[in-house]
């Protein structure tokens, strides 16, 4: 038989079948490495920074970020295709926002483990 990197002569059992027990299955494991992609982007970032602070406008994050609108429109668009951010209409304006508190959630815990 031939020795495993780990030295032993078989796989631990025990913590393989823990494991496989709980482990997700491929499409929700999918659908996450989809999601972290959009993370992955630091325009993407630098406005869900933004919108952690408050609601803004397209005109309000193209200028802060001295960025076109419309480079911010598209971006905005990934974001609300991923469910990470939402949109309100008043009169004219659209004001951007967080869909809710995880993406806060995941921005600050990046944030955290990055200035480690």
């Amino acid at each position: 038989m031939e020795e495993h990197i780990c030295g032993t002569h078989g796989v631990h059992k025990d913590i393989v079948e823990k494991v496989s027990n709980v482990m997700p299955d491929e499409a929700l494991l999918y659908d996450a490495a989809e999601l972290l992609k959009v993370f992955g982007d630091s325009t993407r970032i630098r406005i869900i920074f933004v919108l952690c602070q408050s609601e803004m406008c397209v005109c309000d994050i193209a200028r802060l970020l001295n960025m076109t609108q419309s480079a911010i429109s598209h971006q905005l668009r990934v974001l609300k295709q991923a469910r990470l951010v939402s949109s309100r209409r008043e009169g004219k304006t659209i004001f951007y926002s967080l869909c809710d508190d995880h993406v806060k959630t995941i921005f600050y815990h990046a944030m955290e483990h990055v200035m480690e």
